[in-house]
């Protein structure tokens, strides 16, 4: 069973439990809905069918409406940049994974190398050789696995005391069906020095020009404000900019969309 399928049979067991009890101040069984308890709260509407709404909204069921695009959180960083990789434990990794189903991440590992077409070494690093070897498996690693794995294998190499030396273990756990030989091949072949290629256009294209990493794009966007709150609580902004709340207004009282906005923010 999944963690998923286990959440979902808790959450339908709690259900019945609080509206067929008294959980939420009240004796009696309230009025059958055409939906089983399992499928209360996949969507708002469904749980004002229900008449669940507030029981979905207490354990943080309630999913967010598929229509409007997640917030777009882009990240311009450094393998071994110590405020990168500060960025990414302690604020980017902790935040998508709360809130992964309104929030999309692209991670750009190049910073503030310098690309040199002709030389025999075509990239330069501000932390040395390492630093652009780690750049390049990352950038392997996003192009191989997808992006959630990938962030998951990103988020422990960063995490560890030797970022490198942790490369393989971390594809190893999170990522098993892909060969390290795999990883190697596109470091030490073309494919790593086209995609560290493209990471570099990306980061030359920025809008205003990136003067320090990390670099933080909100919905394509830089802006010192935005920045500053993502330094500093990536979570709240990412509550605050995300467009659903304009769809909840629509069905939810004041009272009942300050309530939520407490519980889910």
């Amino acid at each position: 069973m999944t963690p998923n399928m286990k959440l979902s049979g808790l959450l339908a067991a709690f259900l019945l439990f609080c509206t067929y009890r008294t959980c939420f101040g009240m004796s009696h069984p309230k009025p059958a809905c055409r939906y089983p308890p399992s499928q209360w709260c996949r969507s708002l509407e469904i749980a004002l069918e229900c008449k669940v709404q507030k029981q979905c909204m207490e354990v943080n069921a309630i999913r967010p409406n598929q229509t409007v695009p997640p917030v777009s959180v882009t990240l311009y960083y450094e393998s071994m940049c110590p405020d990168c990789r500060i960025f990414i434990t302690q604020q980017l990794f902790p935040t998508w994974t709360m809130l992964q189903d309104i929030m999309a991440v692209t991670l750009v590992p190049y910073g503030n190398a310098q690309e040199f077409p002709s030389a025999n070494s075509p990239f330069s690093c501000q932390h040395g050789e390492p630093e652009c070897r780690g750049n390049m498996i990352e950038a392997c690693i996003i192009h191989l696995t997808g992006h959630s794995a990938a962030f998951h294998i990103i988020y422990c190499m960063e995490s560890s005391a030797d970022v490198l030396n942790a490369a393989q273990p971390c594809l190893q756990l999170y990522a098993p069906s892909i060969a390290w030989s795999t990883v190697d091949s596109c470091v030490e072949g073309g494919l790593g020095y086209q995609l560290m290629h493209k990471n570099a256009v990306m980061t030359r294209a920025l809008n205003p020009a990136h003067t320090y990493v990390p670099w933080v794009t909100i919905n394509g966007e830089y802006t010192e404000e935005n920045e500053d709150k993502a330094m500093s609580s990536l979570f709240q902004m990412v509550c605050q900019l995300y467009k659903v709340r304009n769809s909840l207004l629509l069905f939810l009282s004041r009272y009942e969309f300050e309530y939520w906005k407490k519980i889910i923010c």
